[in-house]
Parts: structure tokens; C-alpha cells; sequence
């Protein structure tokens, strides 16, 4: 499915993935985690950590280490080693989910990174943006900073133990000396209570001060600071604005192309005919007649010519009966077969549908003037994304020849920057010699 003609150069490429809803809590003030529930939430958190922290940690590193022993064997080193930053984002986003959920940041979720890019070198930058997330390394940092502090938050604990056994050996009255629990330390039996007390207060001491400094360390970490909220906020503003003025650009520059080489001259031939019609109509009447009728056959195409051109500014039926709908009638009218398989719960949002649906129409029309395939398969859905909103998505597929390519002005260049415009995506894999897939991902709440 390509969108001009072969010999065309592949120009801008989509941008990465940004999620709808990246915004944090943080524009608020975050939520006290110094509460004796949370403080004590986060000793529990901790002495779990203590026990199974490092033992995760120990298996990540385990992993990599196979991934690189394993590199010469038929490259199944690098197939391990590529899945390696999605262990990461899951440890990630379940530190990320743990923390949430226990200090009620209003963390948005960890969300995996796309390129956009089509073919091998999009993954392989695919993966590299998701290696290289900040919030993921951030959580990650947040994971490795609570096993440290949980493993003496157990060992604070064990104090606490061997503090309640000294103030117990009184009731003893036998015993000639009192051992502190876990040592060889055996003391005289009227200091066991003293120094009980002690072992006792400044072990709970040191725990519930691990419990806080928990709080602390974590929102430090996962919560962004106001102006990091705001440049995210602002770079993202700009994309969509961009991918807007660029989408608003190439739609004039193609209706100003359907108007000059469609509309107009057959206009143009109709006055014409009509002014010879005009001129025949006192000296030979059946010839005028002619006119007139071959005049009327044009103005019918130019009227039907100007239907299409309103439908591809905006489509009514999408208003009137929803996106299903609509492109069950773009498939009637589509000059190759298409398979529709939409399944949309509830309404997924105007702006979403709009752009969804040109999309579709692009992507077909492509298919029919390009890729010299005999079919196309649609398939949407709505679905939730990991980290984001739900998500309109879409999948457009042809058996045609392949080698499709993004160029300023043409159709998947009016695909990607509509996708932009409603915070969305767009993936192109078109090989020479085909099939080519477009995927296309915009957010329900644009």
C-alpha cells in the first residue's frame, strides 16, 4: 500500500507513543505519608522487601547474565536480552502500582514506550525507548532502595524480638543469667530489664524511622515535581498542535487538488457547453438539445464529485450513527472487498472516531490506488492499554505489493498527523513485496 508513487522518499516519521493521561498528582498536593497506618503499611512493605527484595533483583541480573552467555547460541542471547527492559517495566509498573497504592499519590501507571517506526529498526528503537525510560529507572531505583532498607527493617525487628526475651527473663526466677535471643550474650538478671527496654525502644525506633523515610524516599522518586508536570504537559501540547497545523495543511492542500483537477474543469466544461448549447439553440435545437443533455451528465458527476469531497471533510453518518456504521458504508463504496471486524463498547468520543475513521478511509483508499492487492482487512477495537486510558485501535491490512512510505502531502502522511492531532499513533510495517499493516492508536478521551 503505498501512498505516492514509487519513487517516493521517505520523509517525517510518527512520534513515540505519548499516553493520554500522563498526568500526575503531583499538580496537587501529594497526600501525607507520615499517618500511623501508612508509616506502618510501609514497615510490612519493607519487611517483605527484607525477604524476597534481593532474591528478585538476584534473578534480574541471573537473566541478563544468561542473555549475554547466550548471544553465539543461534542469537537466542539477543531474543533473551530484548525481552529483558519488559522484565524491568514489569517490576517497574508493579513498584510503581505498590506505591500508589499504599501513599495514594495519584501516580499514573507505568506505561510501555513506542517508537512509531515501522519495520526492525522501529522495534529495536522501540525497545531502546523503553530500556531508557526515566520513570521506569526511577521505580526500579525505588524497588532496589526499599530491599536495602527492608533487610534492616528486619534486622530491627529481630532486635525487637531479642529486647521482649530480656524483659521476659525476670519471670525466671531461677536463671543465675539472662541471654540476649540469637547471641551468646548472657548478662546479669538485673540488667535484663533495662537493657531489654533499650533494645526495645531503639529498635522500634529505628523501624518506624525506616517506615517514614520509605515515604519520603518514595515520593521523591515517583512523584514529578510541578515543573516537570508542566514541561510534560507542554511538550505534549506542542505535539498535538504540531500534528494538528500539519493535519489541517495537507487536508486544504488535497481539497485545493480534488477542487483544481476534479470539481472545476468539469464546471468549467459545463458553462462551456452550455454557452454553445446557447448559441445552437435558434439554428439547430436537436443539436442544442445534445448540449444540454451532455452538459446536465456533467453537472450530475460534478455534484456527486462534490458529495465525496464533503464526505472526506467530514462525515455525517459518523454524528448520526456512530463509528460502526460509517465504515460499513466506506466499505461499501470501496473499490477493493474489505473485511470489517469492529467491535466498539459504548461511545469512544467524537474527536477519537473522527480521527479513527479518516484514518480508515486513507488507509483504504491508499490501498486501492497503490497496492494493487485484491482485499483489505479493518479490524477495531477498543482497548485498554497498559499505564493509559482505554485506547480507540485499529489494524488495516492489504495483500498488496507492499513498500509504502510517509512523504510530505501524501496520505499516510495525512494518517500520521491526524493521529498526532488526537494525541494518537501510527505504525507502518510495509515491506517490498507486501503486505502492508498500518496501526493506528488514539486515545478514547481525545
Amino acid at each position: 500500500m503505498t501512498s505516492q508513487a514509487p519513487s517516493a522518499l521517505l520523509a517525517p516519521t510518527p512520534v513515540p507513543h505519548t499516553p493520554a493521561s500522563t498526568r500526575s498528582a503531583s499538580a496537587a498536593p501529594a497526600p501525607r505519608t507520615n499517618t500511623v497506618l501508612r508509616v506502618a503499611g510501609a514497615i510490612a512493605h519493607l519487611a517483605a522487601f527484607g525477604v524476597f527484595g534481593f532474591a528478585i533483583i538476584s534473578l534480574l541480573f541471573g537473566y541478563f547474565a544468561a542473555g549475554l552467555g547466550a548471544i553465539f547460541a543461534l542469537g537466542f542471547g539477543l531474543v533473551m536480552l530484548a525481552g529483558f527492559p519488559y522484565m524491568l517495566f514489569a517490576l517497574g509498573w508493579l513498584e510503581t502500582s505498590r506505591v500508589d497504592g499504599l501513599y495514594s499519590f495519584g501516580l499514573p501507571p507505568l506505561a510501555r514506550r513506542r517508537s512509531g517506526r515501522p519495520g526492525f529498526r522501529g522495534v529495536v528503537r522501540t525497545i531502546w525507548l523503553q530500556f531508557i525510560d526515566p520513570r521506569m529507572w526511577r521505580a526500579l531505583a525505588s524497588f532496589a532502595i526499599s530491599s536495602l532498607l527492608g533487610v534492616v527493617v528486619l534486622g530491627g525487628l529481630v532486635f525487637v524480638v531479642a529486647g521482649v526475651g530480656l524483659l521476659c527473663a525476670p519471670l525466671n526466677s531461677d536463671a543465675e543469667s539472662a541471654r540476649v535471643s540469637g547471641t551468646a550474650i548472657e548478662i546479669a538478671p538485673e540488667w535484663a530489664v533495662p537493657l531489654g527496654t533499650a533494645i526495645v525502644l531503639l529498635s522500634l525506633a529505628v523501624v518506624i524511622g525506616l517506615g517514614i523515610l520509605h515515604g519520603v524516599i518514595s515520593r521523591a522518586l515517583l512523584v514529578p515535581s510541578r515543573e516537570e508536570v508542566l514541561a510534560e504537559d507542554a511538550r505534549r501540547s506542542r505535539d498535538q498542535r504540531e500534528g494538528a497545523v500539519r493535519a489541517a495543511d495537507v487536508e486544504r492542500t488535497r481539497i485545493e487538488r480534488d477542487l483544481h483537477d476534479g470539481v472545476q474543469p468539469r464546471l468549467v466544461s459545463v458553462g462551456m457547453t452550455l454557452g454553445m448549447a446557447q448559441q445552437k439553440i435558434d439554428t439547430d435545437p436537436d443539436a442544442a438539445k445534445a448540449l444540454i443533455a451532455e452538459a446536465h451528465t456533467s453537472t450530475k458527476a460534478a455534484i456527486t464529485e462534490l458529495r465525496q469531497l464533503a464526505r472526506g471533510i467530514h462525515a455525517s453518518v459518523l454524528d448520526d450513527r456512530g463509528l460502526d456504521a460509517a465504515l460499513s458504508a466506506l466499505a461499501a463504496r470501496s473499490p477493493v472487498p474489505v473485511t470489517l471486524d469492529v467491535r466498539v463498547d459504548g461511545a469512544p468520543g467524537r474527536d477519537a472516531s473522527a480521527a479513527m475513521y479518516f484514518a480508515i478511509a486513507e488507509s483504504i483508499t491508499n490501498a486501492a490506488k497503490h497496492s494493487h492487492g485484491g482485499s483489505c482487512r479493518v479490524t477495531v477495537r477498543v482497548r485498554p492499554d497498559l499505564g493509559a486510558p482505554a485506547t480507540l485501535w485499529a489494524r488495516i491490512e492489504d495483500d498488496g505489493v507492499g513498500g509504502a512510505r510517509v512523504i510530505p502531502g501524501g496520505g499516510l502522511d495525512g494518517i500520521v498527523n491526524r493521529a498526532r492531532a488526537a494525541g494518537g499513533s501510527v505504525r507502518i510495517d510495509s515491506p517490498m513485496g507486501g503486505p502492508t499493516t498500518i496501526e493506528v492508536s488514539i486515545p478514547c478521551a481525545s
